[in-house]
């Protein structure tokens, strides 16, 4: 009888091969009482915890469910309502060339030669006869109606599913409601996996760490990531005249997805695991022809479905930007992070609201960078089309002041219009008379936030080439419109001609550049962010990397996004590579700051700092950015400083050292200290990699934090000193990198990129060695950005205190 109790506290699982790898079929569960109709053995972990993820982003379920009702009535709106305007409306009266007949008993003789709106509208009799008589409209009838049904049987499963969520939150996780947007993500993460401790929702796996969540959220836009990073994708297009530009729509991204991850024919056989003939190189030219034939395909049904889409995008985009357009005409000229963007400068396991964060820093200094280029011949013409366009403005504007019947002559109120828009448009291009031209310090504060910087930027900020280059990562909101109109037409061009003809080389990167991780599945292998297989000799990886020039991630992405991915998770425990990588790293500060200026004397010019970057009400961690931001500057330039005359010249790179050696407590390890035994103050789990226990700065300084706050675990404060501090790491990695690169281009030992092809990527000691290759331009850059969620907004904002990197 014992043995039977003992018996029925446990479960088999039965479906095992849904998320169990082989050879577990016999795999017994614990499931504890209470809990065995819930959430213990989760079939699909990537769709939970997605959906775990975005509940917690779209803050809960009234909020998700309300959204997705909304979009249903908007398309049902925009279908309606262009219908009626094509079918209903009598233009011929509405706009007075025909008379329309009032005469009748109570009609005002005077009220004769006026038309009102029911006198331009047709009898609904008469509209659905219209409608009928087209049989082009009832055809687009009947496939929005089909696709409106798709939509709402769609939106019935997701409240099901979310409702779960809710459920889970709940009960599981203990988060009410009400209280739901009080939690951090990382507050949430940390529940789930020691909820994983009490019940397995994944069943292979006794703990889950931060990473495994990460890979699951985020494993096909690794893969994209990583595509970006390798120049795989053909997002960059070479055209007659117009030179190299870079097009990537979200109808383009959804063609890409849809073919390699998730649609008929892609290449993985479920959400988890890529098919296993892919896997071997046997067959990688059958394998590479069957991908053609379904690219062909899919361009094909784009070509016929071009029509359709088109139209829809046309119609959006008029209900859509219409109005903003005219009540803010300068909004078209304002900027946003395009899709390439957010690829390129994105790092693996980044998730969308971390990327959204950074970008939003980044957003007013790269903004300033692109607005500090003008065209002095373009200024003087808009000056002059402003002075033209704005006197027959004002002169229109005082008439309709001294008598509002000018408004009713033909064509005025449109001419009024059309003038303020000129106007504005003009204004855009005339220089701001106070601007300070310093645009390699402005791209200096911009890399500080998008980590991310190709190396011939460097020492050519002022050039028109590394700006328009800029400019493909933060676009014009006129652009962008224009892009996603064009889409439809140009997608299945790029599909059938350029896709296509590297069927062979997608096949091979995902053979070579796909690992399988147990309580995983299939993952991209430079989400691992294993620096002896990826990792970038010339980004400080040098003796610790195996890596051929095919495999190194560029740009020194594998090593940046470590860095980022530990100190956003200082729970995290690395693996033993990226332990020493670590360490390696931190010695290295050390050993820089003891060459670089006093931390004191950096952080005794923060208000000075502060000022110099224009940001009036500067926080803690904006003043350690703005002293090694501008420290440089001011040694440079002869301002008065204590004791500098005593002081080696100093850059950025001292600067970060000695700030972020500042912040660290602890000791480096004895010389004679093996490196796989080091502690590393990264996996320490009560802050960022260099946060001590005790006061890492003076109390009496406005940095200083204690030893009971650095405690606090995931506030607004940790969150913007982790941010500074990846900002730190960013600016001292790049220069670091850029020292160690100037010897091998006054040599000339650059060699050209590796081809892609077929290779083992399971290279052991005995990997051959290459060198960098030559950086090439943003149009041919070899490395790697919405939202999902936040991609198609027009707008991109960042928070105000950002003025503080954005000027000299």
């Amino acid at each position: 009888m014992a043995n039977l109790e003992a018996y029925q506290e446990y479960q088999r699982i039965e479906d095992f091969e849904e998320d169990s790898p082989p050879g577990e079929e016999d795999l017994l569960v614990h499931v504890p009482e209470g809990l065995k109709d819930s959430w213990h053995h989760i079939k699909n972990l990537d769709n939970f915890f997605t959906r775990i993820y975005h509940f917690h982003q779209k803050n809960g379920f009234s909020c998700m469910m309300l959204s997705e009702f909304f979009e249903l009535v908007q398309f049902l709106f925009v279908v309606t309502f262009t219908t009626f305007l094509f079918n209903c409306v009598e233009y011929d009266v509405l706009f007075a060339n025909r008379a329309v007949n009032h005469t009748g008993p109570g009609q005002n003789p005077l009220d004769r030669n006026k038309v009102s709106l029911p006198d331009a509208i047709l009898p609904s009799q008469q509209c659905t006869e219209r409608i009928q008589e087209n049989s082009w409209i009832l055809f687009l009838l009947i496939m929005a109606a089909i696709f409106w049904i798709y939509r709402l049987v769609k939106v019935f499963c997701n409240t099901l599913s979310y409702w779960e969520i809710r459920q889970f939150y709940i009960k599981a996780l203990k988060i009410r409601m009400d209280d739901l947007c009080n939690f951090t993500w990382q507050e949430v993460q940390d529940r789930l996996i020691s909820l994983q401790r009490e019940q397995q929702m994944c069943i292979h796996k006794k703990e889950l760490t931060e990473l495994d969540i990460y890979h699951r959220i985020l494993r096909f836009k690794n893969y994209m990531v990583a595509m970006v990073n390798k120049s795989l994708l053909p997002v960059q297009l070479q055209l007659p005249l117009l030179g190299n530009l870079v097009f990537l729509t979200q109808g383009l991204k959804y063609n890409f997805e849809l073919i390699l991850f998730w649609g008929p024919g892609s290449l993985f056989q479920n959400k988890w695991n890529l098919h296993p003939k892919y896997k071997r190189a046997g067959n990688r030219l059958e394998l590479a022809q069957k991908l053609s034939r379904v690219i062909l395909l899919m361009g094909l049904a784009n070509l016929l479905l071009c029509p359709f889409i088109l139209v829809w995008q046309v119609l959006y985009a008029f209900f859509s930007y219409t109005e903003v357009i005219r009540r803010e005409p300068g909004s078209l000229g304002a900027r946003r992070w395009s899709l390439y963007g957010r690829l390129y400068l994105r790092h693996f396991n980044e998730l969308d609201h971390e990327l959204h964060g950074r970008l939003g820093r980044g957003y007013k200094p790269t903004s300033k960078y692109m607005n500090s280029f003008s065209s002095p011949l373009l200024a003087v013409l808009a000056k002059n089309v402003a002075f033209f366009s704005g006197s027959v403005l004002a002169v229109l504007i005082a008439l309709t002041v001294y008598d509002e019947d000018v408004l009713t002559v033909q064509h005025i109120l449109t001419a009024i219009t059309v003038l303020g828009v000129v106007v504005t448009v003009t204004r855009s291009f005339i220089p701001d008379e106070h601007m300070v031209w310093c645009p390699e310090q402005l791209l200096q504060c911009v890399l500080a936030h998008i980590h991310y910087m190709p190396d011939h930027w460097r020492g050519t900020a002022n050039k028109s080439e590394t700006r328009d280059e800029v400019a493909q990562l933060l676009q014009y909101k006129a652009v962008f419109i224009l892009e996603e109109l064009l889409s439809p037409i140009v997608t299945p061009f790029i599909l059938i001609f350029i896709l296509r003809n590297r069927s062979l080389e997608i096949i091979d990167f995902f053979r070579n550049f796909t690992v399988e991780v147990v309580g995983v599945g299939d993952i991209c292998s430079f989400a691992q962010m294993d620096i002896r297989r990826h990792g970038n000799p010339m980004w400080m990886s040098e003796g610790q990397t195996e890596a051929s020039v095919y495999q190194q991630a560029e740009n020194g992405k594998t090593e940046l996004s470590l860095m980022h991915f530990t100190i956003k998770n200082p729970r995290w425990q690395p693996p033993q590579e990226s332990s020493v990588f670590i360490s390696h790293l931190k010695e290295k500060v050390h050993h820089d700051a003891q060459t670089g200026p006093p931390a004191q004397l950096l952080l005794s010019e923060a208000p000075l700092c502060a000022s110099l970057l224009s940001n009036d009400s500067a926080s803690a961690p904006d003043n350690l950015l703005a002293s090694v931001l501008a420290h440089p500057v001011l040694t440079a330039s002869g301002l008065p400083g204590r004791d500098r005359r005593f002081l080696p010249p100093s850059t950025a790179a001292s600067a970060a050292a000695s700030v972020l050696a500042s912040l660290s407590g602890s000791q480096l390890p004895h010389a004679g200290r093996s490196r796989s035994h080091v502690h590393l103050a990264s996996t320490n789990p009560d802050g960022p990699m260099y946060r001590s226990d005790r006061t890492f700065i003076d109390r009496n300084s406005p940095l200083s934090m204690s030893a009971s706050d650095s405690r606090v675990h995931n506030t607004p404060l940790l969150t913007e000193f982790a941010s500074a501090e990846m900002s730190l790491h960013a600016i001292y990695m790049h220069e670091v990198h850029q020292q160690s690169a100037l010897p091998q281009r006054a040599s000339g030992q650059w060699q050209n990129l590796v081809p892609m092809k077929d290779l083992n990527t399971t290279t052991g000691a005995h990997a051959v060695s290459l060198s960098m290759p030559t950086p090439l331009r943003l149009g041919g850059w070899t490395e790697e950005e919405e939202e999902d969620e936040g991609e198609e907004e027009i707008n991109s904002g960042s928070t105000p205190k950002e003025d503080a990197k954005s000027s000299c």
